[in-house]
C-alpha cells in the first residue's frame, strides 16, 4: 500500500518538505494557517489535501507527519500526534527545553511510535562516510574535531546564533564521537541586539579525552561550513560551503619517536563518496521507519541530547552558573579562568589562580596564593591550605586534605575509597577514609596515594610512585609499593647522617627511622 505524508507548516524549510516528499510521490496532505500560502499551494499541487489547521486533518489517513511550524509550536503540534498514535518528524530544535523534549520523547515511547527529530546534516552523505572513516579506524584514535558556521546575514533577534546554527555540529559532533560531553564551556559577543549573541566559540569536553570546538556566526564577511576531524593516525577535512564538496584525507600529525614529538607530513587524499541531498536521505530514512521499526539515528534521544547541550551552553554563555563568577572572582582577589568553575559555597583564598578548564566544587576550602593548574577537580569539602601548587589533571577527592606548600606533579592520583565497587557505590563521608598531606611535602608526577595514608612534612615522593602506607616526614620513597630510599631537607636536597645520626649540615637527627628538625 502506498505510504501517505502530510507536512504540517508550509514556511521556507516546510516548502523543502512539500517538494521533497512530492519527488518521492508520497505527499498526501499539507497543513498551513496562512490563507494566501494554501493559495499559492492549491495552485502547485492540485491533487493534495489542503487543511488550516492539524486538528482538521483525518490522521488515519496518513502514516506519519513532518512538523516544520515555529520552534515554539513544536510541543503542541507533536504531542496532539504523538497522542494519536502517528509517526512523526520533528524540526529542529524539536522543543525549546529539555522537559518538552523529554515529554515529547515519553509520548513517543508510550504510543510506541517512532519520533524524529530534523538533525538533517546527520544524513549529509559526507557526514555519513566520515563517521565510517572514523568507525574503520583511518585516522587512528579520534582526538579533536573543530567545526565553524559562518555567514554574513540570517540574523535572528528572537534566537541567538548559538540556538540557531549549532545544532547541527552539536548532533554531528555526538554522532561521531557516540558519546554526549562532560563539560560545556561557551563564551562569545552580542552586538546587534542586546542579549542575542552574534558570535560564540563552544568547547564540548567529551569521554576519553575527546574535545571539540564549534565556532559560529553571523557576522562574517563570508560564507563557510567547514569542519576538521584529528586523530593519531590522520586528519579529513569537509567544507559544505565549498563547490566541490571534497573530503580530505590527510596523512599528517604528530609522532613521539623516542620521546620527542615528529611531525608527520604525509600526502593529501580525496576520498570518494556518493554525493546527494540530506534532506531526501532524512526523508526517505523517515519513510522507511513507517512501519514502526527502531529510529536510531536523530531519534528522540538524540534531539533531547542536544538540546540539552545547548542550555547548558547557555547558561555558561550568560554567566548565570550558580557559582562564582569572573568578576566575583575578579572583587575577593583572586583569579578564575573562562573555562574555569567555582560553585556556590567554595572559599578561595586572596592571591589564589585557578586556570583552564578546573572545577572547584561546592564546601571546599582553598587558602592564599594556590596555584591550580589545567584540567584540576577539587572534589566537595576539600580543604588547601596556603601556596599549595597543584599542577594538571589532577583530581582531589573528598577525604583529602592538603596544608600548606604541599606540591602535587601532574597526573598523580588521590583515590579515597579503599574498596571501590561500581555495583554497590559507596557516597558520603562514612565511606571515604581520610588522606592527609602534611606541610611542603612534594608529590611526583603520576604518583598513586591509596587513601587512608599521611604523608608527613618536607616528604618526597617519586614520579610515578604508589603510597600505600603512611610516609614519614622527611622520607624520599619510590617504587610500587612505595618504599623509602633515603632524607631530604627542607628544601627536598638528600641528607646524609653520621653514625650518631646527625645531618652533615647539624639541623636533622635520624633516630629510629625518624627524621627531627633541629633547627
Amino acid at each position: 500500500m502506498e505510504k501517505k505524508v502530510c507536512v504540517v507548516g508550509a514556511g521556507r524549510w516546510g516548502t523543502n518538505h512539500i517538494k521533497t516528499l512530492n519527488g518521492l510521490g508520497v505527499l498526501g496532505g499539507i497543513v498551513e494557517s496562512r490563507d494566501d500560502r494554501r493559495d499559492e499551494l492549491q495552485e502547485l499541487f492540485p491533487d493534495v489535501p489542503l487543511f488550516n489547521t492539524v486538528t482538521d486533518v483525518p490522521l488515519d489517513d496518513f502514516d506519519g507527519f513532518t512538523v516544520a511550524t515555529p520552534a515554539e509550536t513544536h510541543v503542541d503540534v507533536g504531542s496532539y500526534l504523538l497522542e494519536n498514535g502517528k509517526h512523526v518528524l520533528i524540526e529542529k530544535p524539536i522543543a525549546l527545553n529539555t522537559k518538552d523534549a523529554l515529554h515529547l520523547k515519553q509520548l513517543a515511547d508510550k504510543n510506541e511510535v517512532n519520533l524524529m527529530v530534523g538533525h538533517v546534516l546527520l544524513f549529509h552523505p559526507a557526514i555519513i562516510k566520515i563517521k565510517e572513516l572514523i568507525e574503520s579506524g583511518k585516522i587512528g584514535k579520534l582526538q579533536y574535531i573543530y567545526s565553524n558556521r559562518v555567514n554574513l546575514g540570517t540574523v535572528r533577534t528572537e534566537e541567538n546564533i548559538l540556538w540557531s546554527f549549532a545544532p547541527h555540529d552539536i548532533s554531528i559532533f555526538e554522532y561521531f564521537i557516540g558519546a554526549n560531553p562532560v563539560e560545556v564551556v561557551s563564551r562569545g559577543g552580542a552586538f546587534l541586539t542586546p542579549g542575542i549573541h552574534d558570535t560564540t566559540m563552544t568547547t564540548l569536553t567529551y569521554p576519553d579525552n575527546v574535545v571539540g570546538h564549534i565556532f559560529v556566526s553571523w557576522l562574517h564577511p563570508f560564507k563557510e561550513h567547514r569542519m576538521v576531524i584529528i586523530g593519531s593516525g590522520g586528519m579529513i577535512s569537509f567544507e559544505d560551503s565549498s563547490q566541490e564538496k571534497d573530503i580530505l584525507f590527510y596523512e599528517k600529525g604528530i609522532d613521539w619517536i623516542q620521546g620527542e614529538p615528529i611531525t608527520r607530513d604525509g600526502p593529501t587524499e580525496v576520498i570518494p563518496y556518493e554525493k546527494g541531498f540530506p534532506l531526501t536521505n532524512e526523508l526517505q530514512y523517515f519513510l522507511d521507519h513507517l512501519d514502526g521499526s527502531k529510529i536510531e539515528i536523530a531519534d528522540g534521544q538524540n534531539a533531547y541530547d542536544v538540546l540539552d547541550v545547548l542550555e547548558k551552553a547557555t547558561i555558561s554563555l550568560q554567566g548565570k552558573a550558580n557559582g562564582v563568577k569572573q568578576e566575583d572572582a575578579s572583587s575577593k582577589k583572586f583569579f578564575l579562568h573562562a573555562t574555569s568553575e567555582v560553585d556556590a559555597g567554595v572559599d578561595v583564598g586572596e592571591g589564589t589562580k585557578i586556570w583552564h578548564y578546573s572545577h572547584i566544587q561546592s564546601g571546599s576550602t582553598l587558602g592564599k596564593n594556590v596555584s591550580i593548574g589545567q584540567n584540576v577537580n577539587v572534589g566537595n569539602n576539600v580543604k588547601i591550605g596556603n601556596s599549595v601548587k597543584i599542577q594538571n589533571n589532577v583530581s582531589v577527592y573528598e577525604g583529602v586534605e592538603l596544608e600548606d606548600y604541599v606540591f602535587c606533579g601532574p597526573s598523580m592520583v588521590f583515590t579515597n575509597i579503599q574498596r571501590p565497587r561500581s555495583e554497590f557505590p559507596q557516597r558520603g563521608t562514612e565511606f571515604y577514609a581520610k588522606t592527609l598531606v602534611k606541610k611542603s611535602a612534594s608529590i611526583g608526577a603520576n604518583a598513586t596515594i591509596v587513601c587512608g595514608t599521611t604523608i608527613g612534612e618536607y616528604a618526597f615522593i617519586g614520579a610515578g610512585t604508589v603510597v600505600t602506607k603512611d610516609v614519614p616526614a622527611y622520607a624520599m620513597v619510590v617504587g610500587n609499593p612505595g618504599r623509602i630510599i633515603g632524607w631530604v631537607d627542607k628544601k627536598g636536597f638528600k641528607l646524609t647522617f653520621d653514625a650518631s645520626g646527625l645531618s652533615e649540615c647539624k639541623n636533622y637527627r635520624l633516630s629510629d627511622d625518624k627524621v627531627e628538625f633541629l633547627g
